[in-house]
């Protein structure tokens, strides 16, 4: 299942993104973002962060920087080791 998700996500990226204005309102896009989490993730739990990240995506969000996290929280809340750190 995984594998046929990833597959519609790409042919979306391919086929049907580049007849579409660039709108995201974040980085990486959206569909970057469900690779990332069902690749890290599996099917069940990276469909779930990928469908959280789309409802997310509206209007009224502020959009910016929203990695895929690097352990799964229900919420796609992010940790400070999902961040690079700057070395100084």
């Amino acid at each position: 299942m995984k594998q046929t998700a990833m597959l519609l996500i790409r042919f979306y990226r391919k086929v049907i993104s580049p007849l579409l204005p660039r709108c995201c309102k974040y980085y990486p896009s959206c569909s970057a973002y469900a690779l990332g989490v069902l690749e890290r993730f599996g099917f069940l739990r990276g469909s779930w962060l990928a469908i959280w990240r789309l409802l997310r995506c509206n209007p009224w969000s502020k959009g910016g920087f929203d990695p895929v996290p690097q352990k799964f929280d229900i919420l796609g809340r992010h940790t400070p080791a999902d961040f690079p750190q700057d070395d100084e």
